[in-house]
């Protein structure tokens, strides 16, 4: 049953509304929680932008699978073909790219393809070209393979992911160029946006303590060396600007309250599930806060 013909769509006078879904990696499980209630609701946008788990996660808003990605990070959370060192010594991938990029949306946990294109809200991801190190915004359109390696592109962290090679170029995760793309939408039209962060408010981002090893190992692209150099500069100025245009009335930001207790790499189900119910919690408490400033 294909739900979006029934979703209540906010429009305001010709505003164009948006979503921007941060990363954050396991921590995205807080983004899915906060999702699923939007679906649930009926509730959706114009257009949304997601950035690395953002991404992974955010796909399920347009095929409209509520309880997927909490289900498949549950169940296959142990499962040593899905994350784990020995995935990262023998492909290069600490997410192996074949298990999670085609065996569990083609097979165990099928995407649905068909609702994916038939919804018609758009959705933009973020990926750093690896030469260049600037942000590229892709739009996904079909649900597919090419789709989905650009998703994979998206939250293919540096030193744990191989560049993925895409369209005869080179990238790596969206959060090192723009890991919080609310500028970058509202220069494509969206004015009025939800923004769902994965760190609380008055988080500061340090500088990364692996730039020595990534001078070593990613000396191949200079330009992507310097944007992890300056990530916590741009990360910070980033939340700045959301906090500005959330005092302006042109933003609601839905943040965690306190940090997320889960790891990068988390293999507990249990905890998982508690961060993803504090999505959901968080999303209900603003839900009404949230609704009045789309209409307003």
């Amino acid at each position: 049953m294909h739900f979006f013909f029934i979703l209540h769509h906010i429009i305001i006078l010709g505003m164009k509304t948006g979503l921007v879904l941060e990363g954050g990696a396991m921590r995205g499980m807080f983004t899915g929680g906060c999702l699923d209630v939007l679906m649930e609701r009926g509730i959706t946008f114009d257009g949304f932008i997601g950035v690395s788990a953002g991404a992974c996660f955010g796909c399920n808003f347009k095929s409209l699978q509520i309880g997927r990605a909490i289900s498949y990070n549950k169940k296959y959370a142990k499962n040593p073909r899905y994350c784990s060192f020995w995935s990262w010594l023998f492909t290069g991938d600490l997410y192996n790219a074949k298990f999670c990029y085609d065996l569990i949306p083609n097979r165990l946990e099928r995407f649905d393809v068909e609702t994916f294109q038939k919804n018609p809200i758009e959705f933009y991801l973020v990926v750093t070209d690896v030469e260049t190190g600037k942000p590229v915004y892709y739009r996904c359109t079909e649900g597919t393979e090419h789709d989905t390696q650009y998703i994979r592109a998206s939250a293919s962290m540096p030193l744990a992911s191989r560049v993925v090679k895409l369209d005869g170029r080179g990238y790596l995760d969206g959060g090192i160029a723009d890991p919080i793309p609310l500028k970058a939408f509202e220069d494509m039209g969206y004015e009025k946006n939800v923004v769902i962060l994965t760190q609380p408010e008055g988080y500061v981002k340090e500088p990364n303590s692996l730039q020595g090893l990534m001078k070593v190992l990613l000396r191949k692209y200079p330009a992507l060396i310097e944007d992890m150099r300056i990530r916590h500069d741009v990360y910070n100025a980033e939340t700045a600007y959301v906090k500005k245009q959330e005092k302006l009335g042109r933003v609601f930001a839905i943040r965690p309250e306190a940090p997320l207790q889960i790891g990068k790499t988390e293999h507990d189900p249990e905890r998982m599930q508690a961060v993803y119910e504090e999505g959901r919690r968080t999303m209900e408490k603003n839900l009404d806060a949230m609704l009045a400033f789309l209409k307003s």
